[in-house]
């Protein structure tokens, strides 16, 4: 008995290379909805979103992945509230790599099932007839249907496809993005919490890659920084913005350089601030490494082994230091004053930016304290620094 071709291969007759590109393109538009939409538009209000746009995104993150908006939201929103404490749904630094690699889909799943979460943190998610009658109600019916699809369209082989799909989210959202994103890879800010970018090329999982940026500035809708970064996102991003289906974009604090300037007034105090983690990454560069540096040629026996890993514990935030990093911090402060006195104005500028919640008049007169008395340091990377805070502007020069 011959069975029917469309039985063996499906109704589209397709190669294996084209199953394939079947599939990275399913499952790409499912990472690109939520990078784009639930992630930037909704979690962090990054842009707004044509209606149109927006429930296709929704649609989308139920039929392939039986992703419903208000449970994805509240979780993420939650996780930057409450990041790397015991009420993070997903830190590895308080639940093990491991566990966050290998049980990222439980974590949520157990998260959802907290209506207090919900209730907190859903806010301002659509409440639609569709919404909740169709996608909140009947959850699993999405991929039920994309299961019978793929099937259908491909042949058994669509099992495998299904399977993927339903893999795509858990391995590379849950796992990948929460769990390698707070452990591995290199840090352009030393934000309070452990994460990291894994690859400056953000392909694969829509920009999501660069997570130690997006941590940083949480409600950029860019999240590359670097001019060797590469945020896919961003693209899908620009692209919308030129066919009029997003606007309102947001890109992390506008900052300018005004070389004419030489006192530090109200506006460079703001700029600084709204700054803050570019400038802390610019001290690290052109303070700490270079005093650093000099002190390595210096060295005795006793205090060389501790100035090899000197830059690193300099730069680290204190909230992420372990004992060992804490007590050879204590060597390092112990055995030399310069050092001592770059890492003391380090913390009391990081002291100043927590005036930006107070008065502005009270952020003006710490940060002029601050360059005072690094002037004053007889440091010449302290006295070069300070200078080029007050060159700082929120106006285009």
């Amino acid at each position: 008995m011959n069975i029917p071709d469309f039985l063996v291969n499906g109704v589209l007759d397709l190669s294996a290379w084209q199953v394939v590109l079947y599939t990275l393109v399913m499952t790409q538009i499912s990472i690109m909805c939520i990078t784009v939409y639930l992630h930037r538009a909704m979690a962090h209000r990054a842009m707004d979103v044509h209606p149109a746009l927006a429930h296709f995104f929704r649609f989308w993150c139920w039929f392939t992945m039986a992703t419903i908006t208000k449970e994805w939201i509240s979780v993420h929103r939650k996780h930057h509230a409450k990041c790397e404490t015991d009420e993070d749904p997903h830190s590895p630094v308080k639940k093990g790599l491991k566990t966050v690699l290998t049980s990222g889909a439980e974590l949520y799943q157990a998260e959802i099932s907290n209506e207090e979460t919900l209730k907190r943190y859903g806010k301002g998610t659509p409440e639609t007839w569709v919404d909740v009658n169709i996608y909140e109600k009947h959850k699993n019916l999405g991929v039920a249907i994309l299961g019978f699809m793929n099937i259908l369209l491909l042949g058994p082989i669509g099992i495998t496809v299904w399977a993927i799909q339903m893999l795509w989210q858990p391995v590379h959202a849950a796992g990948i993005i929460n769990g390698i994103g707070h452990a591995f890879g290199y840090r352009n800010f030393e934000c309070a919490d452990a994460s990291r970018n894994i690859t400056p090329l953000a392909i694969w999982i829509g920009g999501e890659e660069l997570h130690n940026n997006h941590h940083t500035y949480p409600n950029s809708a860019k999240l590359s920084v670097k001019p060797w970064e590469f945020d896919i996102g961003w693209g899908y991003i620009t692209l919308f913005k030129a066919l009029g289906l997003v606007k309102n974009i947001r890109q992390g604090p506008v900052v300018h350089v005004d070389a004419t300037k030489t006192e530090l007034d109200l506006d460079a105090a703001m700029a600084a601030a709204n700054n803050r983690f570019q400038i802390m990454a610019k001290f690290y560069q052109t303070v700490i490494k270079p005093v650093v540096n000099e002190k390595k040629s210096e060295a005795n026996e006793k205090l060389a082994p501790v100035l090899k890993r000197a830059k690193k514990i300099l730069k680290r935030d204190d909230n992420l230091m372990t004992d060992q990093y804490r007590n050879q911090l204590a060597e390092l402060i112990e055995y030399d004053e310069m050092v001592e006195k770059v890492y003391q104005m380090k913390q009391d500028l990081m002291l100043v930016w927590k005036k930006r919640s107070a008065s502005r008049d009270e952020l003006l007169n710490a940060m002029q304290a601050w360059c005072k008395e690094a002037e004053a340091s007889g440091i010449r990377a302290l006295e070069e620094f300070s200078q080029s805070l007050k060159q700082y502007s929120t106006k285009l020069a």
